[in-house]
């Protein structure tokens, strides 16, 4: 049986790139895969129901794969990820978001690898190309492309809150930097290790446990492997990827030298100037709002939708057109002249900083930073509750397939325990289970994990005592909080498309602020422990999600999962080294994002996920620093409001009513907005998604085909467009240099 076509029972191609740092929307089209796709049985014509929970039915041209861990494989992948780190590590500080390498290494990879293996039987290079090894290229690429997300939260804080030392810096502190790497990619990847069968074999049908976008992937792949009409739409989609790829590079190498012109759309500054300087113009200016045409959110646009961007922007104009200016008016807040000598722009306010705070009335970001922070948790939290039932049954069935497991050990070995026996018959086998496709010696063996395990604990504990001078136990603490948001994470994730790693991350915080408490712990030693800690269980538990996102893609299309496992092992050694020199890289070409002394300057990066760190562990670790009474109850009421309609959403808006959800506000979007200081993202973020909603309606097909390819290649092209700035600039030839500021605010962009 040969499948000719995927129905429009899901969108594949459009799957979601999903962002790891603070609280984002979920990328609505990957969240619509079902249980069940339909497919084109080439023999009859007729349309059959595939099961989603087994392994996929291939076409029939597709040969066996003997070994699909290949070294093309692995080194494409490792290049791909390597993209999408600098890629991430850009647009993270300059955002808050990160996004996977697994559709992006999939779809750019089969275009790599199938034009080696033209090469006939050349060594290494040539050879059959299947589907298989097409996963091992996005596994190999996710672990490569992984684990940026600390250097776009946690890590940068410290420096913010001079956490590390007056006159640290982090190409100092590389070395501490690099072990911190280590110990949260190889820890993640470890302990997640014995849950693949758990999650994708063994519970995900009760738990109706789909994984919208890892299964987007797996059938995208399973698409292009499809005979000669999969390869000719595969190399289209690549063709689409590769064009706005070099063309959102371009764009942004470019807009370094012209930045007011082919970046930064001022209007209200144009205005002010063809007044005369003598308009209301700046007041509008001064606010953040200003059209960037940025490649990526316009791409992150396009993915998302437009319930989650007219959520973002609606944050946005809720915060930087009516909140601010009234907190401004009534003086619960201020700002602070950008040019006071000049009289032609003495009336350009910045309302964004973060300086002095406890000591001087705070900034409107301040003030809604914490609404921010506390809807993300909140919505997320309220996220995780809802699913009581799939958490209680996934720990329930955990534990009774450990017992099951202990009790077979024992019988195998001629031995019994009465309490193992009795909690293994309680087991219910109902004969509906899938089988583990993988065979034995095709999985990852229990000494493999067990061993990493226990090392990468010792060696945590070693590095975090005497580095980052945390109790062993405070990171048995941590690894223990991994381990638990990993195992939440997934769970929801599967479900809902939306890993809440922004709970897991705040809540670590917390715990950590709690344990440190009353310690004898100065304010920099205890914020020091406060964002390790938290890093070490927001980062393990994000590695852990990719992982097990990828077995579940191998699993619907047959790759051993010990090849799985190898290849992202080795992706993840990549990235242990690769993350920290780019960020270095970035830090050096712009001291703005672990320097607090340059926080108010003209910098590139609005690092909203650096703020809200740094943030809550200044609210948890420093007395001095007051959440405003004001803020404070309108956090409390909007984080109850966002609770509200996750319970009305989940509980009432069901079965006839359920199309009504789509009108309900994304409160992850708003939140975010709230965060981010300034609109100009979400106006972005709104251009893409429009474009995406008439784009649907009036070409459904060629949307399917090049809609997703063209928006990875703008968010990866203008990410790798942000790591040639970076080096332009310490290489002295940047735009500051050669280029034009004409047509922005007093002459900065």
């Amino acid at each position: 049986m040969a499948i000719l076509e995927e129905k429009k029972s899901f969108d594949a191609s459009a799957a979601n790139v999903r962002p790891f740092s603070e609280s984002t929307p979920a990328y609505e089209n990957a969240s619509d895969v079902k249980e069940k796709v339909s497919v084109e049985v080439e023999s009859t014509g007729e349309i059959e129901e595939e099961d989603l929970f087994a392994p996929l039915k291939m076409d029939a041209s597709v040969v066996h794969e003997e070994n699909p861990l290949t070294i093309r494989a692995v080194v494409t992948g490792i290049v791909l990820g390597c993209l999408v780190s600098a890629s991430n590590l850009y647009l993270g500080l300059k955002t808050g978001f990160t996004f996977s390498a697994n559709m992006f290494g999939a779809i750019f990879g089969y275009g790599i690898i199938k034009m080696m293996s033209k090469s006939g039987q050349v060594p290494i290079i040539g050879g059959a190309f299947g589907p298989q090894e097409n996963s091992i290229i996005q596994a190999a690429a996710t672990g490569a492309g992984g684990i940026s997300g600390i250097f776009v939260a946690g890590i940068p804080a410290m420096y913010q809150l001079r956490a590390m030392g007056e006159n640290a810096t982090p190409q100092k502190d590389i070395g501490a930097i690099f072990t911190i790497t280590l110990v949260c990619s190889f820890l993640g990847l470890f302990y997640v290790t014995p849950l693949r069968k758990f999650f994708v074999v063994q519970v995900a049908r009760e738990l109706k446990l789909i994984f919208p976008t890892p299964t987007a992937v797996a059938l995208t792949i399973r698409s292009m492997h499809a005979g000669a009409a999969g390869s000719i739409e595969a190399m289209k989609k690549l063709k689409c990827l590769g064009l706005a790829f070099g063309a959102a590079l371009a764009h942004r190498i470019g807009s370094y030298y012209a930045i007011g012109i082919l970046y930064d759309w001022h209007v209200f500054t144009w205005i002010h100037i063809w007044s005369g300087y003598k308009s209301w113009a700046l007041n509008i200016e001064s606010w953040g709002w200003y059209f960037e045409w940025t490649p990526a959110f316009i791409g992150s646009g396009i993915l998302i939708g437009l319930n989650p961007a007219i959520s973002m922007f609606a944050g946005s104009f809720m915060a930087w057109g009516i909140i601010g200016p009234v907190l401004v008016h009534y003086g619960e807040c201020i700002g602070t002249q950008s040019y006071p000598d000049d009289p032609h722009w003495d009336s350009l306010y910045n309302f964004f900083s973060l300086q002095n705070l406890g000591k001087v009335t705070p900034s409107p970001r301040y003030w809604l930073l914490w609404p921010g922070v506390m809807v993300m948790v909140c919505s997320s939290m309220a996220e995780l509750l809802v699913q009581y039932k799939v958490i209680w049954f996934g720990l329930k069935s955990s534990w009774q397939q450990t017992c099951v497991s202990i009790n077979d050990t024992l019988v195998a070995r001629g031995k019994t325990n009465s309490f193992f026996s009795k909690q293994a018959a309680k087991v219910v086998r109902t004969g509906e289970e899938v089988e583990d496709p993988a065979k034995a010696n095709e999985q990852v063996k229990h000494w493999h994990w067990i061993v990493g395990l226990i090392v990468s604990m010792v060696i945590a504990m070693i590095i975090f005592h005497f580095q980052w001078d945390m109790h062993p136990g405070l990171t048995i603490l941590a690894a223990i909080l991994a381990f638990l948001f990993s195992f939440l994470a997934i769970q929801i994730g599967a479900v809902t498309d939306s890993a809440p790693l922004t709970a897991a991350s705040k809540a670590s915080q917390l715990i950590f602020g709690g344990a440190t408490r009353n310690s004898g712990f100065s304010i920099q030693h205890a914020q020091k422990i406060n964002l390790a800690a938290g890093g070490l269980a927001s980062g393990g538990a994000d590695v852990a999600n990719a992982l097990v996102s990828d077995f579940r893609t191998g699993f619907l299309l047959g790759t051993p999962p010990l090849k799985q496992w190898i290849a992202q092992a080795i992706g993840t050694f990549v990235a242990v080294w690769l993350a920290p020199g780019l960020f270095v890289l970035f830090t050096k070409a712009y001291p703005c994002i672990y320097d607090p002394n340059f926080a108010d300057t003209n910098c590139a990066f609005q690092i909203p996920s650096v703020s809200a760190w740094a943030a809550v562990a200044r609210a948890v670790t420093d007395p001095t620093v007051k959440i405003p009474l004001s803020s404070g109850i309108f956090a409390i009421v909007m984080g109850v409001v966002s609770i509200i309609q996750v319970i009305v959403r989940h509980y009432y808006l069901v079965g006839e009513r359920e199309s009504w959800r789509e009108w309900l506000p994304n409160w992850g979007a708003i939140a975010l907005s709230w965060v981010i200081p300034a609109p100009v993202f979400a106006n972005a973020a709104l251009l893409g998604a429009i474009i995406a909603a008439l784009w649907r309606k009036y070409s459904m097909r060629t949307w399917d085909l090049y809609g997703y390819a063209l928006a990875a290649g703008m968010i990866s092209g203008e990410g790798l467009g942000g790591v040639v700035g970076a080096i332009l600039t310490l290489a002295g030839v940047d735009g500051s240099k050669y280029g034009s500021s004409i047509a922005c605010p007093a002459g900065q962009c």
